[in-house]
């Protein structure tokens, strides 16, 4: 992109972050396309949180760290939203000018991927919008009108976008190479893990869950009564883990407590139960690595989209929901109620799973028929196919 670029070489920049769920996707969709035509230039327009720094480092990729902001109606915080939206607009618009003619931008989610996809919009570069969530955000509903094509991981999304004049394609997810063939004992290795006994993996995403973490610690005392045969993965989140450490202090059943974790593909494919987030990566990593799941979509979402994406799974046999909301783990009801039973409900799908391995069978068996394992490659033939 800066120098000793051919002419047969095309310049992929992939726009979005601020989650795992933005990145991650990118990145295996990146991994493909060098794969298939070495010489692809990719270059990354992200946030400037930590979580998309920390991923990108680790791979060859350049990125860009933008300072846009979401959308606030809030005058102050409206007029900073717009001056950080075409500051960020420019940056990109400069980078991308650089290999225009044989440039595309995909954009991945985010409020990030909305200043960069109008810049290539406005430059006349293809634009492809790639939207996990089954419920599209702001941002995307956004360039779905700048769009020249709209990739989907499931069909009833497409509604969302009756508008847009671009071509829609259901796609998948698309996730990073291990999890094409994962190897669980590589995890079970690297973490110290009884390959006799079965894993109960608790993950709160990229960023941990605070929610889950307490009401997975409000019962370790009856999950003791499962440490003959079960251990424990919590993945807690980098702010969370000593509070979540010492509340294991005291824990009969193996247990490993870490902030993070980045061999999700492995750890997934040796874990034989998962309760975590429903956010779409996860949602298709659960499914693709054909792990039974107890899905806690974040509740304060006004779409419901991780709801939503976890009723796919639902639907198909794959999973079960847990409502989590400022009542389900116990918290104080205004109107007052019986906050035991609101506590209970995970408790009760989560010790049906662990006891019963024929249930457990059968949702991987639904993993197995609704997975799409290729959707990465898929997105990277269609992206090396635009303009020529």
């Amino acid at each position: 992109m800066h120098g000793g670029k051919t002419m047969s070489s095309k310049s992929f920049f992939f726009a979005g972050g601020g989650t795992g769920g933005h990145i991650y996707p990118a990145v295996a969709i990146a991994e493909q396309i060098v794969k298939l035509q070495s010489d692809s230039k990719i270059h990354f327009f992200v946030s400037n949180r930590n979580i998309d720094a920390h991923i990108l480092s680790k791979t060859n990729f350049e990125y860009t760290q933008l300072s846009a902001k979401g959308f606030s109606p809030k005058p102050l915080k409206m007029l900073d939203f717009c001056l950080c939206f075409f500051k960020s607009c420019r940056t990109a618009k400069t980078i991308i000018a650089e290999s225009k003619k044989e440039a595309v931008v995909i954009g991945i989610g985010g409020f990030v991927a909305a200043p960069v996809c109008f810049a290539a919009h406005r430059l006349k570069v293809p634009v492809v919008l790639l939207n996990t969530d089954s419920v599209p955000g702001k941002a995307n509903r956004l360039i779905g009108r700048w769009a020249d094509e709209i990739l989907v991981q499931f069909e009833n999304t497409a509604k969302y976008f009756a508008k847009a004049k671009a071509a829609i394609s259901v796609v998948g997810c698309p996730l990073r190479s291990g999890f094409a063939n994962p190897q669980p004992g590589k995890a079970i290795e690297q973490l110290g893990l009884d390959e006799n006994k079965r894993i109960l993996l608790i993950t709160g995403a990229s960023s941990g869950a605070e929610n889950i973490n307490t009401a997975i610690c409000s019962m370790l005392d009856k999950l003791d009564a499962f440490a003959h045969n079960w251990q424990i993965v919590h993945l807690t989140g980098l702010d969370n883990l000593k509070n979540v450490q010492e509340k294991y202090a005291d824990v009969r059943i193996k247990h490993t407590v870490l902030g993070y974790f980045d061999d999700m593909p492995n750890l997934l494919a040796a874990a034989d139960l998962v309760v975590g987030r429903s956010g779409a990566v996860s949602v298709a990593e659960y499914v693709t690595a054909e792990t039974p799941s107890i899905c806690i979509p974040y509740p304060y979402h006004k779409d419901r989209h991780q709801y939503l994406n976890a009723e796919r799974l639902v639907e198909a046999g794959a999973a079960v929901i847990v409502d989590d909301s400022p009542l389900a783990f116990g918290g104080v009801s205004p109107k007052g109620g019986n906050e035991k039973e609101r506590s209970d409900r995970l408790w009760r799908e989560l010790e049906m799973l662990m006891r019963d391995d024929k249930k457990r069978q059968q949702m991987a068996e639904a993993c197995r028929r609704i997975a799409k394992k290729d959707a990465a490659g898929k997105i990277a033939e269609k992206l090396l196919k635009i303009r020529g």
